[in-house]
């Protein structure tokens, strides 16, 4: 049985820090109220030339060298994004052309927050039906380009970034000791889109426009939604929270992470967080967590590692995987 397994991982951050001391003299906030509701102490914020194209490029870079890889030996580029350079083509022919790669495919995939889940979905969903070998996912986000920074119950939770991992189709057992993607769950409902959107777009303002979101509403509904798509995942594999040994879960608020994995039964140790670094950063942060805790050898070869996020729409998803 073909398996998607994660061959390389790699990370780009902009080079400015925005610490919550700086927006305390942006907006009407405090490093106090920041961190008690959010978790958040610094994000990250592009300037000039650092566009989520160049992010990703720098996160698909690091990937694959620490693949081993070049970018002769990939056969489809995804990038999960909300923020792209342009309307059109995708960022991810933006990256491919940056990477000198000039065969195989690349293209977008917009589930905003949820966005990386989405898109290691589809890569595992063209690695098993034979389309593509190798298959590098990025996910990449300027979202400091979209905020209204007037708007101090939203512009200090959002930070850019990029991670990308490269996942590589390898013969497994077809049992759950198998590496790679064992499970993927995937979940949306439009219902909800006006609790957490951008008010513009090329066919209704003709404009950017700014994020809106409805803070209470989503935090009521995320952890419900979370554990969801984790439960069917445990279903659809046997597994249980008891065999998970890590919990990399999109990096919205620290509130959020750690009800999820109460409601879980998944310890608070086993849990990687990295939103007090990134703030919510998207697309993005689930493969920057992944690679912080696979640096510093937290997540090891073997490891039940489970994937989790929420976004707009809503859309929300799960992937569990061996790594």
């Amino acid at each position: 049985m073909i398996r998607s397994v994660v061959r390389g991982f790699g990370t780009a951050l902009p080079k400015r820090v925005l610490t919550n001391a700086e927006l305390e003299s942006m907006v009407d906030t405090s490093d106090d109220w920041i961190v008690q509701r959010t978790g958040i102490r610094q994000r990250y914020i592009a300037g000039e030339g650092e566009t989520t194209a160049s992010l990703g490029e720098g996160a698909a870079r690091a990937a694959l060298e620490n693949a081993g890889l070049t970018a002769a030996d990939i056969d489809v580029i995804i990038v999960a994004t909300s923020t792209p350079d342009n309307t059109f083509p995708a960022t991810a022919v933006n990256i491919q052309n940056r990477l000198g790669m000039h065969h195989g495919f690349a293209f977008d995939v917009q589930a905003v927050c949820s966005g990386f889940v989405y898109a290691v979905t589809t890569a595992d969903a063209y690695i098993r039906g034979g389309l593509a070998r190798r298959v590098l996912v990025i996910g990449a986000e300027t979202f400091s380009r979209i905020l209204d920074w007037t708007d101090r119950t939203t512009c200090v939770l959002f930070g850019d970034g990029a991670g990308a991992i490269v996942l590589e189709a390898q013969d497994g057992a077809g049992t759950n000791a198998d590496r790679g993607v064992l499970s993927a769950q995937l979940r949306s409902d439009g219902a909800h889109r006006d609790k957490l959107y951008v008010d513009g777009g090329p066919s209704t303002t003709g404009t950017v426009g700014h994020l809106r979101m409805e803070g209470r509403e989503v935090f009521k509904h995320a952890v419900g939604m979370i554990t969801d798509v984790i439960v069917s995942a445990f279903d659809a594999t046997g597994f249980t929270a008891d065999d998970v040994d890590w919990l990399v879960p999109h990096q919205a608020n620290k509130r959020i992470i750690d009800g999820s994995a109460r409601k879980l039964g998944i310890p608070l140790e086993k849990v990687v967080v990295t939103v007090d670094l990134h703030g919510n950063t998207s697309a993005a942060s689930i493969p920057l967590a992944l690679a912080a805790a696979a640096s510093d050898g937290r997540i090891k070869q073997g490891d039940l590692v489970l994937l989790e996020a929420m976004g707009g729409g809503f859309t929300w998803g799960a992937v569990l995987l061996r790594w």
